[in-house]
C-alpha cells in the first residue's frame, strides 16, 4: 500500500511539473510576446480615401474645426493573467473606431469616440469567445463609447511633432454601464493629423464586467482600456 501510494503521489507530482513546465515553455518560448503598449508612433498616415488635411494649411497652427477619427486608430484591452502559476499578459484590439472632436481656437469644445467591441481580437480564439460572450456580451452591448462632458483648454496650439499632456473629463460606457471619469491623455499634432493616446484603468466590478478568470487562467480584478486615436480634419 505504501509503495502504491508513493507511486500515485509521484505520478501526481510529475504531472504537475509537466503541466507547469509545459506552460512556462509555451508562455516564454513558444507563444509570441504580447503587443507593446500603444504609442503615438504607431499611427500611420491616413489611407487613400480618408480625409487628409495636409492640403488645408493645418500645419500653420490653425486647428479650429471638426476632426474625424481616421485610419491608424486602435483601441482594446490589456489584462494581466496567471496560467498555472505563470504570469502572462492578455491583449485584444480592434481598428474599428469612430468619432470626432470639435476645436475652437485652443479649446476642444466637444469630442467622442466609439469602439466596435464585436471585432476586438487577441491571439487566442478561446479567449476571444469568452470576451465576446460571457465577459462583454457584445451581442447585447456591441459598442463602448467615451464622450467629453467638459471642454479641454490648451494654453496654445502645440508645434508640429510636440507631445502635450492634457486631462479629459467625460462619460465612459462599457457593457451598458456609464460612469463619469477623468483620463490623462497625450496629444500630438503631426503634419495633417491630430493624435491622442490614452489608458483608462478598469476595475471590472465597477462596470458590471464578470471577472475574466476561467479554466486554468486567472486574471486580476482590473485591466486597462488602451486607445490611440488619429484624427483628420473633415
Amino acid at each position: 500500500m505504501k509503495r502504491g501510494l508513493k507511486l500515485v503521489i509521484g505520478a501526481a507530482v510529475a504531472a504537475a511539473l509537466l503541466v507547469t513546465g509545459g506552460t512556462w515553455l509555451y508562455i516564454n518560448v513558444i507563444r509570441d510576446d504580447p503587443p507593446d503598449r500603444l504609442a503615438l508612433t504607431d499611427a500611420a498616415a491616413p489611407a487613400t480615401g480618408t480625409p487628409d488635411p495636409t492640403a488645408t494649411g493645418s500645419d500653420d497652427g490653425d486647428v479650429a474645426g471638426t476632426w474625424a477619427v481616421t485610419s491608424g486608430s486602435q483601441a482594446g484591452y490589456r489584462v494581466g493573467e496567471i496560467l498555472f502559476g505563470q504570469n502572462a499578459v492578455a491583449v485584444g484590439r480592434t481598428e474599428d473606431v469612430t468619432g470626432q472632436i470639435a476645436i475652437a481656437g485652443t479649446t476642444v469644445t466637444s469630442g467622442s469616440f466609439t469602439v466596435d467591441m464585436t471585432t476586438v481580437a487577441s491571439d487566442e480564439s478561446r479567449r476571444d469567445g469568452q470576451f465576446r460572450g460571457r465577459i462583454m456580451d457584445v451581442a447585447t452591448y456591441p459598442t463602448s463609447t467615451f464622450a467629453l462632458t467638459r471642454p479641454i483648454e490648451l494654453a496654445s496650439v502645440p508645434a508640429d511633432g510636440v507631445e502635450v499632456d492634457v486631462r479629459a473629463t467625460g462619460r465612459l460606457t462599457l457593457r451598458g454601464t456609464t460612469r463619469d471619469i477623468t483620463v490623462d491623455l497625450t496629444a500630438q499634432r503631426s503634419g495633417g493629423t491630430l493624435r491622442i493616446l490614452g489608458t483608462i484603468p478598469i476595475v471590472f466590478d465597477e462596470w458590471g464586467i464578470p471577472n475574466p478568470s476561467g479554466g486554468p487562467a486567472a486574471t486580476e480584478d482590473e485591466g486597462e482600456l488602451e486607445f490611440l486615436l488619429v484624427f483628420a480634419r473633415t
